[in-house]
């Protein structure tokens, strides 16, 4: 198994899926992080396959010291401020540098939301096992790990995964991900997920602005289509930043509905709410 790792998806969907089967977890609105505890050290892969350890060394720190060597955990890095789950801060660290994001930690520290395991010390690779028999194995070598790092709460009971949904919104909790008990974990769109303020998924294309302060975004919407995005902000403006400073910059392009815009090399995703596709300017609201 070999850093970074292709991790699964949920697709949106309008209502929890019911039946025999599935099985509900909360949905936390912070940044999809993999932990790797290795032999030596700790690794953080952003869902992109990025090396985001820097920017969550305090999640690193508290793995190296209280995880088994052996150990990789699919999850969410969250802030909460005033008792709920804080998604700017969230972004606003994952968008920082390495000294900015020290400065951050101290003041608002991180917390990792596991909700899956990848490998475990003992068994291996585990991504072939039934999503209960990993949710076992996740509890088990969870069980006496003190925070910041905690297994996210599930249930096979949809009438509580509803209950969760329609009252923990104020808490931060942007919503529910249903998966099937006998699935393996694999990358794609495997689970399902509904949410208070429904997104897709775009692909970025180009900017506008200067590279280390993107204005705009040029998006490639599901069904293809291609659309601009409103004004960035300065989080979302430095996650993009950061991305083509790794990647390199890229070449002019024009279009006649689009206009004059940079290209940005593939690999970055972001989400757009739903509602503003039908129109000629999205809105993005985090890089994935």
């Amino acid at each position: 198994m070999d850093f970074p790792v292709d991790v699964a998806l949920a697709e949106a969907v309008p209502r929890l899926p019911t039946g025999d089967g599935w099985w509900y977890e909360v949905k936390f609105d912070g940044h999809r992080a993999v932990i790797w505890r290795e032999a030596e050290t700790v690794r953080a892969q952003a869902r992109s396959g990025r090396d985001v350890t820097r920017a969550w060394m305090d999640l690193a720190v508290a793995a190296l010291h209280t995880l088994r060597p052996g150990t990789v955990l699919d999850g969410e890095a969250v802030i909460y401020k005033g008792g709920r789950v804080d998604f700017s801060a969230a972004q606003s660290r994952a968008a920082s540098s390495p000294s900015r994001a020290r400065q951050l930690a101290a003041e608002w520290p991180a917390t990792f939301a596991a909700w899956d395991i990848l490998r475990h010390p003992d068994h291996g690779d585990v991504r072939g096992r039934p999503y209960t028999e990993r949710r076992g194995l996740l509890l088990d070598l969870l069980e006496d790990v003190p925070p910041p790092i905690q297994v996210v709460p599930a249930t096979d009971d949809p009438t509580v995964a509803q209950a969760w949904y329609e009252t923990l919104h104020d808490v931060g909790i942007e919503g529910i991900v249903a998966k099937r008990a006998g699935s393996p974990y694999r990358a794609g769109r495997i689970w399902q997920k509904i949410r208070h303020a429904d997104t897709v998924d775009a692909r970025v294309i180009g900017h506008t602005g200067p590279a280390a302060r993107p204005r705009a975004l040029v998006v490639e919407l599901p069904d293809t289509r291609h659309r601009l995005s409103q004004a960035l902000t300065a989080p979302l403006a430095a996650a993009v930043a950061a991305h083509i400073a790794t990647s390199g910059p890229g070449r002019r392009n024009r279009t006649r509905d689009l206009g004059s815009y940079t290209t940005v090399a593939p690999g970055l995703t972001v989400e757009v709410l739903a509602g503003t596709t039908r129109h000629g300017v999205v809105t993005v609201t985090r890089v994935r």
